[in-house]
């Protein structure tokens, strides 16, 4: 891996890793703010704390090092929470500024991802 792929992967990391820490506690504190934003969206308010809890298990599994089943794991759900997020605003006719924030986390997910080391990829030989 080159010098270049190293920054872009560990950058990516440590960003997305850092947003899904935040929204996930955010979601876990049930914040005022957070709960009105659910509920909007069409979701029952007990959402937030499965979101939370896998967000949070979630950014550990990406960071730690081995296991690449499961980061494999952690990405996917990353990206699917990311999407489905992007995609119940927009279902909702919300602003940009609303969708926005889940637009940048699903990148961060593929960049990550995509840029992560050969010891980070699963594969049949280090399951």
């Amino acid at each position: 891996m080159t010098k270049r792929n190293m920054i872009i992967y560990w950058i990516s990391t440590l960003w997305l890793a850092l947003g899904m820490l935040s929204t996930g506690i955010v979601q876990l504190l049930k914040m005022e703010g957070e709960v009105e934003f659910i509920l909007k969206l069409g979701y029952p308010g007990y959402f937030l704390t499965i979101l939370g809890v896998w967000k949070l298990l979630g950014v550990v599994a990406v960071l730690i090092p081995k296991n690449p089943l499961i980061k494999e794991w952690a990405y996917a759900g990353f990206f699917f929470a990311m999407s489905g997020a992007a995609l119940s605003h927009i279902a909702m006719g919300n602003p940009i500024k609303e969708i926005l924030p889940s637009l940048l986390l699903l990148t961060l997910t593929v960049v990550s991802w995509y840029f992560r080391p050969a010891s980070r990829r699963f594969n049949s030989t280090n399951q």
